[in-house]
């Protein structure tokens, strides 16, 4: 679950046999419809400006895409983190406490990021029947696990069947009426037991067991869980992983209470939820026969099960990094201190999770092993047949059933930017001791960073390389390279300044049309099919995905945003590699089409209205599958307007100011940005041929460093 504001967002799938596509989420009323009508009369006039002599409509065309996704943006869940503060922190809406409302939102969010013991950060998604602390599915249902759902998740099409203890057998305790929290056992004797009814599974389809339980009076125990295979049909120590129960595993606790010797189960706090890591175990193989729960009390106690199952592993390998980085956009933006102080220390250990977990020293990539996450296709074609391999192909980022995992392009790219900003931090830390934040024993040498970051460029733009088609693709634990075209991949790529020049040029001819890729299903003009943006993909994509999409044949191409369809968010990075690429004309072109085809959505009434004839192409979002995604779950479409600030103006917030590098179109005689938010200043920025001029609308006390890396003259104004 996450929350945006006083809205509370879940994301849903609509069941198994309309499994599909991305994210999926159910939003309140008000949600949508700001989404999907017109807004050009209700922008307030404190909304930033974007100001061009002779392109007032273009520019007013942009503000209100803006606005569109503006209204309702603000902090989600990690896998935007990237995207979402560089977007939503610089307008400087309104004055006083309400100027500082997205900036305290903001905090509350990162600062609320979970982080587990092992410096994991949590997806933050939903319950359900995947892993607890990663993404919706697959579900353990759709894996051919097991489980038992005393009571349900609450969340439409994640849930399961009610279960009963019928078949469990009880050691030492008593079972009591299953009701809405789920099934009450007392524990009546020392080291009293819960064992499963007998059960035939593939240990290698259930890489997790998960436990959503409350307990009181286990404070001193040390459960754990044993089972048996067809080998070995009795249960005993060697096949044995333990865990903590709720009030000792670092999670929210359930708090028990006493009442005379009467243990009691508190309900006023969240169940905890328990992932034991089954596959970390050499004796978790073949098939699996039978669970049994040692709880290890030391005396009586009660629990309280709301679901005992299996679980894939649905964790994604991006969000440390988009931790990082979101952290990073916030600071620069806000020079908050205090936030630094309590973040930095997490910060690091999300770190050195990665570095550990993914092996990126050694590697110089992430490489990511996790059970299903190898990069390998779970449908494949062998000797002409489809074959379907369940637990395969798991997705590990935004791109949720495409299989990258393994050596994976895109995690790595997102790791080296995630080192610079890291390496950025811990510089400015380093030269000003009196913010006081502590370096400590666990503090990372900057210079060390980027020398990684150097080698994770240097491999990745050798290992990730197609010099067929002259791209990125992403490559498997087997060595082999899967290229479909990834346009946000590449694009991703040049906009972070993870290629070469001449990788960069390759990717913006075949984008541009200018050469063709053998093979590919679209080419030239029709990689930009969708008008707003290119393709997220430009071959037609039949065997490269998670095990539960089985038949792609079945959309036609270009009608699902993973397979030729394309998503409005990601032009922004396509406009800021034309930019880095072929220059300010060739981008400025580019958006000039989106905002001719965004005046065309706004005429018909919305994006909702527009797409109404499907010849134009069809809308993902809210249960519904599609090709675009542009409102709804897709939230990073307020992305595309970020060109004027951070291309265009080509500023970039820093720790003590800004840097400004601007690059203007040539028929562009001056641009202007108003109401940046920057620090503790509110600030104009105008920019002419030779000119650089900043007015301060509200001049902060402390002082603001603006580096002018330009050959334009530089003139603070309002000072």
């Amino acid at each position: 679950m996450a929350r945006l504001g006083d809205r509370v967002l879940t994301f849903a799938l609509s069941g198994w046999t309309a499994f599909v596509l991305s994210f999926f989420v159910i939003f309140p009323a008000d949600f949508v419809s700001a989404q999907e009508t017109r807004q050009k009369a209700s922008i307030p006039d404190d909304f930033p400006r974007f100001a061009v002599p002779g392109q007032e409509k273009p520019m007013s065309l942009l503000r209100e895409l803006y606005w569109v996704h503006y209204q309702s943006a603000g902090p989600l869940i990690p896998l935007w983190d990237a995207w979402m503060p560089q977007s939503t922190l610089w307008p400087a809406r309104g004055e006083g406490d309400k100027l500082l409302e997205m900036r305290g939102r903001w905090a509350v969010a990162l600062a609320g990021r979970g982080i587990n013991a092992e410096g994991y950060v949590h997806t933050h998604q939903h319950d359900g029947l995947a892993h607890a602390e990663g993404w919706p599915f697959p579900l353990w249902t759709q894996a051919g696990g097991i489980g038992w759902h005393f009571a349900g998740t609450g969340v439409a099409g994640y849930d399961a069947p009610r279960a009963t203890a019928d078949g469990w057998k009880l050691g030492g305790a008593r079972g009591g009426e299953i009701d809405a929290h789920g099934w009450p056992i007392e524990l009546l004797e020392p080291g009293a037991t819960a064992q499963t009814p007998a059960v035939a599974i593939d240990a290698r389809i259930a890489p997790w067991l998960r436990l959503n339980w409350r307990a009181a009076g286990l404070d001193r125990a040390d459960c754990y869980i044993e089972w048996t295979t067809k080998e070995e049909p009795e249960f005993g120590p060697r096949r044995r992983m333990y865990f903590l129960p709720p009030a000792r595993s670092g999670q929210v606790p359930a708090a028990p209470t006493k009442d005379g010797n009467e243990n009691r189960v508190d309900f006023s706090t969240p169940e905890t939820r328990t992932m034991i890591p089954m596959y970390r175990l050499a004796e978790w193989k073949g098939t699996v026969t039978g669970l049994r729960i040692g709880f290890d009390n030391p005396g009586p106690a009660r629990i309280v099960v709301k679901s005992f199952h299996t679980a894939c592993d649905t964790r994604h390998n991006i969000n440390n990094t988009n931790f990082i980085r979101g952290c990073h956009d916030y600071f620069v933006w806000t020079s908050d201190l205090a936030f630094l102080r309590g973040q930095m220390g997490r910060l690091r250990a999300a770190m050195r999770f990665m570095m550990h977990e993914f092996d990126t020293r050694n590697r110089k990539c992430v490489y990511t092993t996790w059970p299903g996450h190898e990069g390998r296709s779970g449908v494949r074609h062998v000797d002409g047949k489809k074959v379907i391999l369940p637990g395969e192909g798991i997705g590990s980022n935004y791109w949720d059933i495409l299989p990258f995992g393994g050596e994976d392009a895109l995690a790595s790219i997102y790791y080296y930017d995630a080192l610079l900003k890291l390496a950025y931090l811990e510089e400015r830390i380093a030269a000003h001791p009196e913010w006081n934040v502590a370096a400590g024993a666990d503090a990372f040498d900057a210079a060390d960073l980027r020398r990684h970051a150097g080698e994770v460029k240097e491999y990745g733009g050798k290992r990730f390389w197609n010099a067929e088609t002259g791209r990125f693709g992403t490559v498997d634990l087997e060595g082999r390279m899967h290229d479909y075209g990834f346009t946000f991949l590449n694009n991703e790529a040049v906009s972070l300044n993870f290629t070469s020049a001449e990788q960069a040029r390759s990717i913006h001819d075949w984008l541009a049309g200018r050469r063709t890729v053998a093979g590919d299903t679209a080419q030239g003009a029709d990689i930009y099919r969708w008008r707003f943006g290119p393709r997220s993909t430009t071959r037609r994509n039949l065997d490269y995905y998670f095990w539960g999409w089985t038949d792609p044949v079945s959309v036609p191409w270009g009608y699902q945003v993973q397979d030729g369809g394309a998503v409005l968010g990601f032009s922004y990075h396509d406009l800021m590699a034309r930019l880095k690429t072929a220059g300010p004309d060739d981008a400025w072109a580019r958006l000039q089409e989106i905002l001719a085809w965004f005046a065309e959505v706004q005429a018909a009434g919305g994006y909702r209205e527009y797409y109404k004839d499907p010849a134009r192409g069809t809308l993902q979002g809210g249960n519904v599958p599609g090709g675009l995604g542009l409102d709804r779950e897709f939230f990073e479409s307020i992305l595309v307007p970020q060109v004027m600030l951070y291309g265009f103006l080509g500023l970039q917030p820093t720790a003590e100011g800004c840097t400004l590098d601007p690059r203007l179109p040539g028929e562009w005689r001056e641009l202007t940005v108003t109401r940046i938010h920057l620090h503790r200043h509110v600030l104009d920025i105008r920019v002419t041929a030779d000119a650089i001029e900043v007015t301060a609308r509200n001049a902060g006390t402390e002082p603001l460093v603006i580096e002018n890396r330009s050959r334009r003259k530089l003139e603070i104004v309002g000072r």
